[in-house]
């Protein structure tokens, strides 16, 4: 039978672990704010889809601790990233930015962050080209 102490309902770090310098992998992404949910964490652990230090893991409950390096995929991205620290709840996001390092390289720049040049005729006009478009009709 388990103590009050060593329950975990509300997702917090029990005492047990914290003591003993590992925190469950699930619990830690959703720590580190990685997934919005923990049984997003433990479906992604389960999927064999987490590496930690190369190795594949396929377990959620798989201990984490400071100094390992975890790679999985987030969206288009892998992400490697250090454990720095084991956290005790799920705070805020600076919170949670110092659990970790990140290790991935940077993001190459996407297309909505610096559009690209249109060539002239191609698709619908812009607003400015349609004015300029009036004023020789009006012209004329």
């Amino acid at each position: 039978m388990t103590s009050e102490e060593d329950r975990d309902d509300d997702g917090a770090a029990t005492a047990q672990e914290l003591a003993s310098g590992r925190l469950r992998l699930d619990k830690w992404l959703w720590y580190a704010r990685f997934f919005k949910t923990r049984s997003l964490a433990a479906k992604l652990c389960a999927a064999g889809a987490v590496r930690i230090g190369g190795a594949p893991v396929t377990k959620a409950h798989h201990a984490v601790r400071p100094g390992d390096v975890l790679t999985f995929a987030q969206g288009r991205h892998i992400r490697i990233i250090k454990v720095v620290a084991l956290g005790s709840r799920r705070g805020p996001a600076p919170e949670a930015q110092a659990l970790y390092e990140d290790l991935s390289p940077p993001a190459p720049e996407t297309a909505m962050a610096r559009p690209a040049e249109r060539p002239s005729g191609a698709g619908r006009p812009t607003k400015a080209e349609r004015r300029a478009t009036e004023r020789l009709r009006s012209e004329s």
